[in-house]
């Protein structure tokens, strides 16, 4: 699918038609949207902005100089846009190409900050003059939305934190729910800094505008993503913490029992011993009285007795 964003007037219209690009002057043309694109309407798009278009591998390669790069008067920029799914993240690659002022963006999956931003577009024309601007709208959205999420992950670890101060449902199936949360934690920073870095080399780029509106805007979306990531690594230490914790009390719980059958062992040893000896078929004392098994009883209960008060005179219960 494609959707051209361009001026005619005072008005921001769209066309999803290709063949579109014979009619319209580029210096009209604000935005290129490509979801799933054919190999035909990739074609017409190389052709309009005479630039070759990444493949999707090699959007998707995570070394730097893949991730962000210069060729020509093209700015060409990839990312992940993060959206929550059950209890892991979702990565969505977006790719950003730059030239002349148009914006060109390919993904693969719609996504609602993009349709929310095609209305707005349509209803405030006049906040939009170029691409560039739709570039830093788009960035700044996205920033938003990742913030929500780390404003969600906190949440989950505050009521971690409860469940853990009441005691409640602390498990190895707890543990493996806080493993799963620094798990996301790690994707979000991960996906925040690669976003730092892609607006830095923006900033950097003698190819971005000199208008100190876009600059100013880019550099707020810099700060806001630095109090992110400032935010996502105390997430992720407090997550460290309740681990440790839910281990620590586990392993308490462990010891609690092993203590309890240790305890009962050496309690029932002594009397064990006793009548171990009148199991024997030899002659023992008293083993000719009728009362004898009365005092053998006896005798056990008082020798279980005494270890159990000798354990509780040293504190050992």
């Amino acid at each position: 699918m494609i959707k051209i964003f361009y001026r005619r007037g005072t008005e921001i219209v769209f066309t999803q038609s290709e063949t579109e690009f014979a009619t319209i002057s580029k210096e009209n043309v604000l935005w290129i949207d490509l979801q799933k694109p054919t190999g035909e309407q990739k074609r017409a798009v190389e052709s309009f902005l005479n630039t070759e278009i990444q493949s999707r591998a090699e959007a998707e390669e995570i070394e730097s100089s893949s991730r962000f790069f210069e060729e020509g008067n093209a700015i060409f920029a990839n990312t992940n846009f993060m959206s929550p799914a059950d209890d892991e993240m979702m990565m969505d690659p977006v790719s950003f190409i730059l030239v002349s002022k148009i914006l060109t963006t390919i993904r693969e999956n719609p996504l609602r900050s993009f349709d929310t931003l095609q209305m707005k577009m349509q209803a405030l024309p006049e906040q939009f003059p170029d691409g560039f601007t739709v570039f830093v709208e788009i960035m700044d959205k996205r920033v938003d939305l990742d913030a929500d999420i780390v404003e969600l992950m906190a949440k989950d670890v505050s009521q971690f934190s409860k469940r853990i101060n009441q005691k409640e449902d602390i498990s190895e199936e707890f543990l493996l729910d806080i493993n799963q949360l620094q798990e996301n934690a790690m994707f979000v920073r991960e996906n925040v800094v690669d976003k730092q870095r892609l607006v830095s080399n923006i900033l950097k780029s003698k190819l971005c505008p000199k208008d100190p509106e876009i600059r100013e805007d880019l550099n707020i979306i810099l700060q806001d993503i630095a109090s992110l990531i400032n935010h996502t690594n105390f997430t992720f230490e407090r997550l460290e913490y309740l681990q440790e914790t839910v281990v620590g009390i586990i392993n308490l719980d462990q010891n609690r029992i092993m203590k309890i059958f240790t305890f009962i062992s050496l309690l029932l040893m002594p009397a064990t011993l006793v009548a171990s000896f009148y199991g024997m078929n030899v002659k023992l004392p008293f083993a000719e009285f009728n009362w004898a098994w009365i005092a053998i009883l006896a005798s056990m209960v008082v020798i279980v007795a005494a270890a159990w008060l000798l354990f509780r005179k040293k504190k050992m219960l």
